[in-house]
């Protein structure tokens, strides 16, 4: 039998909610038998889900995860079906794919590569198994073969390269070659940067098709399973270096399964599917974004979103996003299931986007004696056009009653000249109670708009505009919003952008006459991206940094920006860490919980930046 149906199913899961993640699982099977598919494949630890990090450590996480596998096998007549979940041996964890055909567990293939860069720890909780070996494991009484394992069903043969597996330089697709399999299955749990999936979908799908000289399935989990990390959802099927099918991505499904039927000796006579999905960075953005919202707000069980909207372009990007969520998701969904899977009466349920907005999002315009007639403006009318519920008031008697009382403790009145930082901060920490209190009253989520680009630098007053607890802008950089803003305002028609883009960005919290703007206070943004990507990506000093963009901006400025930044760099790390959770949108960041970490308390960079005052031009 050369001709066979495969399918990889990605699904919505949440670390350690049992009903949900297997009630997923139990739908795509059925699904698939639907289909008449003969081998199914699921996203690694899609029992337990991949997030749950040092509980993975733990032995009852596992003995649970084996009790909730018992439960799915029944359902698995007549297809063979890939299943991901922890394994715990000799008190070690192991990352394993459990096949099941015909209603009997075959076997558990252990991951033999394990991520460790970037967002990913995985050798804190799992140890990696060795290429060519095979154990047995005992559960209840019943021994299981474990290891590197290849499998048989409907007369064609098939192993896995588990994610990482696929990245590494030594890739148990070459053993699996030598052994002649027809099929090889990826299951993963690959996070969703900006223009990955491209990359992903000729290294590892496309090349490996053709350098293993066989069928290749990949699957991913979709959606914010756990906080920060948000999964593409992508299925990618290929064969001898062609692509026969791609999922759509970035689905507000709980499951989303894709078949193709495949010839494994002649490829000719394979299955190929139009792809459908869309790849442009802007468009990919709002996807992401919304889907990520979605599921923060439908696992948290808060009710919806509060904002303090500034009219300026980080807080504007915000709204603009959870407007795009509701439309997004409730097209998908349709509005019952939309609004249901929210926590919300389906008796009650909208019909309509700016309804739906209505109830979920809440906006704030906070205005000080300091605050313009076009900020007010831009941020009353983006609300009013999504059709966010909106509030204005002063907050300038909580700023005068904090600044007399410091004033009476202190014995002198406070003055620009003497104490500009302190009386900006106090103007933005007096924001702070009440929007917080109105995100309290609505049990909602308190959204804080930093971006990437101001976390860098410490350009954001901690407990001011930092408050909240969702960051979902701190993973992307202030150029790409602002740009993303412009192409908002055209390829989405949010026609009241155009008030927000007229705007240069500025914190509006010093006179008037003083004409604030972040970039004077900072540097240019696109400098600052050039050096972000160069110092926190590239991992470069000083003087590497000065010798890559020396070319394109004058030596002595360049120096300056330069220092600037290495210095707010270092003495802001204590802000980074009290950041909110934010999403991971690009192929960095600057969170020290899940990218990049910096001590606290350091030499400040001072020898390297003497060395770049030093550094000829």
């Amino acid at each position: 039998m050369t001709k066979i149906t495969i399918a990889g199913a990605t699904l919505n899961q949440t670390p350690l909610d049992w009903k949900h993640n297997v009630s997923n699982i139990l739908a795509a099977v059925n699904e698939a038998k639907r289909q008449k598919v003969d081998i199914l494949c699921f996203p690694e630890l899609c029992i337990t889900g991949y997030g749950c990090e040092d509980l993975f450590l733990t032995n009852w996480l596992t003995a649970e995860a084996w009790k909730q596998l018992n439960a799915i096998v029944p359902h698995c007549d007549n297809i063979a079906v890939c299943v991901g979940l922890p394994v715990r041996m000799n008190d070690k964890t192991y990352n394993g794919v459990c096949v099941i055909v015909n209603q009997r567990i075959l076997g558990v293939t252990l991951k033999q590569n394990l991520a460790n860069d970037g967002v990913h720890y995985e050798p804190r909780w799992f140890l990696p198994w060795k290429a060519g070996e095979v154990a047995d494991l005992v559960i209840e009484g019943n021994p299981i073969r474990v290891g590197d394992l290849t499998y048989e069903t409907r007369g064609v043969t098939f192993g896995f390269e588990i994610c990482e597996d696929a990245w590494s330089k030594v890739r148990p697709g070459h053993n699996l070659r030598k052994k002649g399999v027809d099929i090889i299955l990826n299951p993963s749990a690959s996070h969703f940067a900006l223009g990955k999936s491209t990359a992903r979908e000729k290294e590892v799908i496309i090349d490996g098709s053709k350098m293993f000289d066989c069928v290749y399935l990949f699957v991913n989990h979709l959606g914010n399973e756990a906080g920060r990390m948000i999964y593409d959802g992508d299925i990618v099927i290929g064969q001898r270096g062609t692509l026969l099918a791609v999922n759509r991505r970035l689905s507000f499904r709980p499951f989303n399964l894709l078949a193709v039927t495949v010839d494994t000796t002649d490829a000719s006579k394979s299955q190929i599917q139009a792809p459908t999905d869309g790849r442009e960075r802007n468009e990919e953005f709002a996807r992401a974004a919304s889907l990520a919202l979605y599921d923060y707000l439908r696992k948290s069980k808060a009710r919806g979103f509060v904002l303090s909207l500034s009219g300026g372009a980080d807080s504007s990007c915000c709204t603009v996003l959870v407007s795009e969520m509701v439309k997004r998701a409730s097209a998908e969904l349709g509005w019952e299931a939309f609004w249901t899977s929210l926590g919300y009466d389906h008796k009650k349920s909208p019909k309509s986007v700016q309804p739906a907005i209505k109830v979920l999002l809440t906006c704030a315009y906070q205005s000080t004696q300091h605050s313009s007639e076009a900020t007010r403006h831009a941020a009353e009318g983006l609300a009013t056009s999504v059709g966010a519920e909106f509030f204005a008031w002063s907050i300038d008697t909580q700023t005068a009653q904090n600044t007399r009382t410091i004033e009476e403790v202190i014995g002198r009145p406070l003055t620009w000249d003497q104490d500009d930082i302190a009386m900006q901060n106090i103007q933005a920490r007096s924001r702070s109670p009440i929007i917080w209190l109105l995100a309290n009253i609505k049990r909602s989520i308190l959204l804080t708009t930093s971006n990437r680009s101001e976390g860098d630098v410490g350009y954001a007053t901690m407990d001011g505009d930092t408050s909240g607890s969702l960051a979902p802008l701190a993973g992307i950089d202030k150029p790409f919003i602002l740009q993303w803003l412009a192409w908002a305002e055209v390829h989405l028609n949010y026609q009241a952008l155009r008030a927000v883009n007229k705007l240069e960005p500025t914190a509006e919290l010093r006179p008037t006459g003083q004409s604030q703007s972040d970039e004077k206070d900072l540097m240019p943004y696109v400098v600052l991206s050039e050096i972000e990507r160069l110092a926190i990506l590239g991992r470069q000093s000083p003087v590497q940094v000065f010798d890559q963009l020396k070319g394109k901006h004058h030596p002595a400025q360049l120096k300056a920006w330069i220092r600037k930044y290495f210095v707010l760099w270092a003495a802001n790390q204590w802000k980074r860490e009290r950041f909110a959770p934010s999403f991971h949108f690009d192929d960095f960041n600057v969170d020290p919980r899940s990218w990049c970490r910096f001590p606290i308390l350091s030499g400040g960079f001072e020898e390297e930046l003497a060395q770049l005052d030093s550094r000829a031009n």
